[in-house]
């Protein structure tokens, strides 16, 4: 089978489709995440930790030319190297929080396939002695 015969296999059985869907919604998802934690979670831990803005902690690691405020952005901007260890922490509790969604859904998407009944599963065949043996039956009651 060629290459491009095995990709439009691939592409017909829809399995790029559903992965298409996957991605634009895990997007979509990982937006909501990110607000969430940005606008909600963070601002309630820096208040608890003492108004800490944890996306402005950095460590700056070279010397800041003169004249360059000593904010993130600007020594960013100024091409000041900067250890920006905030942010960091930031984007690992986006992260612990949408696996910890990722879990809760799948974990429920498997309670409801289990809990759906199983359709009865046909009986399998009886084995081919017993079959003959019932074909041997029903011809000595015809006698």
């Amino acid at each position: 089978m060629s290459f491009m015969s095995e990709f439009r296999e691939f592409a017909v059985k829809g399995n790029v489709i559903d992965l298409a869907v996957g991605v634009i919604i895990g997007g979509a998802f990982g937006k909501i995440v990110d607000s969430l934690v940005a606008d909600v979670i963070m601002p309630v831990i820096g208040l608890v930790f003492g108004k800490l803005d944890f996306s402005n902690l950095y460590l700056v690691l070279g010397n800041a030319p003169a004249g360059v405020t000593n904010t993130l952005a600007d020594l960013k901007k100024a091409g000041v190297p900067v250890l920006a260890y905030g942010n960091f922490i930031t984007v690992a509790v986006n992260f612990v929080i949408l696996a910890f969604i990722i879990f809760i859904m799948v974990k429920q998407i498997n309670r409801l396939r289990s809990a759906q009944p199983a359709a009865p599963a046909e009986p399998p065949p009886p084995p081919e002695d017993v079959v003959l043996l019932r074909e041997i039956r029903d011809s000595l009651r015809r006698v």
